[in-house]
């Protein structure tokens, strides 16, 4: 098209969340030229997770940014519990990390979004194209060689010597790639929704189920995030049975919440997430690798999806970016940056799958008698036992380090 813009770039990374603006922050960093489109014209989207991890806050404190993210308002959580029939359990303790910090920072991730493209925006190899969509591959001779989009003045066409597909789990470019997907189910969905938050209330994240019902409550300042877990395509059942019986059920199991559930005005408060765990079988084809969601969706049990796609963007920036330098990245560097994290996707999504069928599963079994399960009792009555599931879920596995230094 004679009107079609054109544009040039080293790499370029479709999907401006975590694992895009990470990876397109630590490749300017190294002094090279770096496009990141954003479909969207900001980054707050309400329900996103608003989890940064230790291993996270590592990444950001080895980089010398975590004194200037921790100036933005947070809060910290050093344990993980919950109420399980009605008793409190402790579940993980991050006190005893080897990190920096040993405490998870809830922060929207809007904010951290944003602390995070404008550091890569003093640099001047950074380009943020907001409002602007990949919307296909261009391919040549069998190589990728970069992105069809669409923008706000109309189609873009964006050629780069390495294309990166970070464009979430409904990714375009995973798509059109035509990579296999292999997926592994879920049991569950979860709807989010907010409810106020009282200045008596705690403050860290709260988890609470019993037979049938399960909520986690996530604090944001002057409100609760909820994620309600539900039985696997069970929306439309629960909106037949109307807002007042909803809402009845959320006063079952969080009775401290019952004079603000009247805040919840019809279901258009109440967004479904469908929860997937899947993987790529190959994250990679010549010219265009897949990390982050876009190439393993993540069960939110645990809250790691975003740190999980942060320590891909480390890994695949401390292997890509000395390919940059010495030439451009070939097939071999896209493999290795799969080999590097193709391990610790899998344990994870092993791990999370496990917690959905034999924790979750049935929990939300109604017709099953319930009793808090044993791996949950094992963790109350041996303290020691909570760094176990710290580790796992502050620190995951093989966290990554930043390795490149700045141009």
């Amino acid at each position: 098209m004679a009107d079609e813009q054109q544009v040039k770039t080293r790499c370029c990374i479709a999907g401006g969340g975590p694992a895009g603006i990470m990876l397109g922050y630590l490749l300017t960093r190294a002094g090279i030229d770096v496009v990141v489109l954003e479909k969207y014209k900001n980054f707050f989207r309400d329900f996103r997770g608003d989890t940064v991890h230790p291993s996270t806050l590592q990444v950001l404190y080895e980089l010398g940014l975590l004194d200037r993210f921790l100036a933005l308002p947070h809060d910290e959580a050093r344990e993980l519990s919950g109420e399980i029939g009605g008793k409190s359990v402790a579940i993980a303790d991050f006190t005893h990390l080897p990190t920096r910090c040993k405490f998870i920072a809830l922060v929207p991730q809007w904010d951290f979004l944003n602390f995070l493209s404008e550091e890569a925006k003093k640099f001047p190899s950074f380009h943020l194209l907001l409002e602007t969509e990949a919307t296909g591959l261009i391919v040549e001779r069998g190589r990728v060689m970069g992105v069809e989009a669409k923008g706000p003045d109309g189609a873009i066409s964006i050629r780069a010597e390495l294309t990166i597909g970070a464009d979430g789990r409904h990714s375009t470019l995973r798509i059109r790639s035509g990579l296999d997907v292999e997926s592994f189910g879920a049991p569950m969905d979860v709807l989010w929704f907010r409810i106020s938050r009282k200045e008596s209330d705690v403050s860290h994240p709260l988890g609470k189920m019993e037979r049938g019902r399960i909520i986690i409550m996530i604090a944001r300042g002057t409100y609760w995030q909820c994620a309600w877990l539900i039985r696997k395509g069970a929306f439309d059942e629960i909106k037949s049975r109307g807002l007042d019986a909803f809402r009845s059920d959320i006063a079952v199991i969080a009775p401290e919440l019952c004079d603000r559930l009247g805040e919840l005005k019809s279901f258009d408060d109440v967004k479904l997430l469908t929860v997937t765990v899947d993987r790529l079988t190959r994250w990679q084809r010549r010219g265009l690798l897949c990390i982050g969601d876009a190439a393993h969706a993540m069960s939110p049990i645990g809250g790691v999806g975003i740190n999980l796609a942060i320590q891909d963007a480390v890994a695949a920036a401390n292997i890509l970016i000395p390919a940059f330098r010495a030439s451009s990245p070939r097939y071999g560097h896209l493999r290795a940056v799969q080999k590097r994290r193709d391990f610790p996707t899998r344990a994870t999504q092993w791990a999370q799958v496990q917690i959905q069928n034999r924790i979750i599963d049935r929990i939300l079994g109604k017709d099953v008698h319930f009793k808090v399960p044993l791996p949950l009792r094992l963790l109350d009555m041996f303290p020691i036992l909570r760094r176990i599931p710290a580790r796992l879920v502050g620190l995951g596995v093989r966290p990554e380090h930043p390795r490149s230094p700045p141009s």
